[in-house]
């Protein structure tokens, strides 16, 4: 009842939507035309976060009640699972029902996107390559909680770097969101697309409830997906262009209200879909601020993993076209290379958070 009030209020009163009020209105409008939504994970129904709570219980009779499923007569159905504890078996499962029923959004969702891992033969053998081998088409949709958050190495990082690597001849999709409206328009994209491929999604934590991670409802109506967010600061006073995505973007974003004086002279650029590469406004943002003394590439993960790898050649060319010569390449800040994805420490997670978020800012 209290996240039900929460999002009432916050959609009547403050006129915004968040994270799980996003997917239900992805899933519910989809529903309505038609279209079947089936999830799966190991916590699905209320969600690892309780963001979603999806299915209702009578606490006297245990008797499930599905709100999505009761909009109207005639629409399409949800169907929501909590899953066993293989990542394997139920990341395969709903890879051969999204084969199966093409017609149908079928989401598979990780309890954390460490545990991801476990079905990495699905994603090798079949997600990335079976369209070229067998002419196999899915548009299975990977829900991957990522983010360092101080949580340890074992709850910190799907590995996006492993996803990116299996990237080429655009087999799938792999997005970071950083806001709620665009995680909207991808999930509702994934259907209503004519080419069929997978979905792989960076998917928040701790922006479920980040009181700057919201969307104006006119986000959902008029407007639509955006591979990029451009910067908003004027190019003329821009010193530095930051390209970043997903949850350190604010973690950029509220350091750099607290220096305003900062703020004329650093421009922030969200990367939302890191494949295909959406080459066209990466180009036009970099020719946006031509005239910067820097242009950075900024991630949590460590320099070994994340989008690093993936990013940098591409960025480096884009600004060798730009001026013609070798001179400008884009510098890296984030954590600097480690075996383990992340640090056991929250004590350190914090002081390198801190300590990338005041170099890229340039504090």
């Amino acid at each position: 009842d209290r996240q039900f009030r929460r999002r009432e209020k916050l959609f009547h009163e403050e006129r915004k939507v968040d994270w799980g009020f996003a997917e239900a209105l992805a899933f519910g409008t989809l529903l309505l035309e038609g279209t079947k939504v089936r999830l799966s994970g190991q916590d699905s129904r209320r969600g690892t976060f309780s963001h979603r709570h999806a299915v209702l219980y009578d606490q006297e009779t245990g008797e499930e009640y599905i709100p999505l499923n009761h909009i109207r007569d005639g629409q399409a159905y949800l169907s929501i699972y909590d899953s066993l504890l293989s990542e394997y078996a139920v990341c395969g499962f709903e890879y051969g029902y999204s084969v199966a029923d093409p017609k149908a959004l079928v989401l598979w969702e990780a309890q954390f996107g460490d545990f991801a891992n476990g079905a990495q033969i699905i994603f090798d053998q079949f997600l990335s390559a079976a369209a070229e081998k067998w002419g196999q088409y899915s548009s299975l949709v990977l829900l991957l909680p990522h983010g360092y958050e101080g949580q340890g190495p074992e709850h910190s990082s799907a590995r996006l770097e492993r996803f990116l690597q299996l990237c080429a001849e655009d087999n799938m999709t792999v997005c970071n969101f950083t806001t709620p409206a665009n995680f909207f328009h991808a999930l509702r994209r994934q259907v209503k697309r004519s080419v069929r491929r997978p979905l792989v999604v960076m998917a928040p934590k701790s922006l479920l409830r980040h009181p700057l991670a919201v969307s104006d409802p006119d986000d959902f109506s008029e407007d639509g997906f955006h591979p990029l967010y451009p910067a908003t600061t004027d190019p003329a006073t821009a010193e530095r262009l930051l390209f970043c995505s997903g949850k350190v973007y604010y973690d950029l974003l509220q350091t750099l209200e607290e220096f305003p004086e900062r703020k004329d002279n650093v421009a922030l650029a969200r990367l939302e879909q890191f494949y295909p590469f959406p080459e066209e406004a990466v180009r036009a943002e970099l020719a946006r601020y031509r005239d910067v003394k820097e242009v950075l590439w900024v991630q949590e993960e460590p320099e070994n993993m994340g989008a690093w790898s993936f990013l940098r050649h591409r960025l480096d060319a884009l600004l060798e076209e730009l001026h013609g010569d070798c001179s400008r390449r884009v510098r890296y800040v984030g954590r600097p290379e480690s075996a383990s994805p992340a640090t056991g420490s929250a004590h350190v997670h914090q002081e390198e958070q801190e300590a990338l978020v005041r170099e890229a800012l340039g504090l």
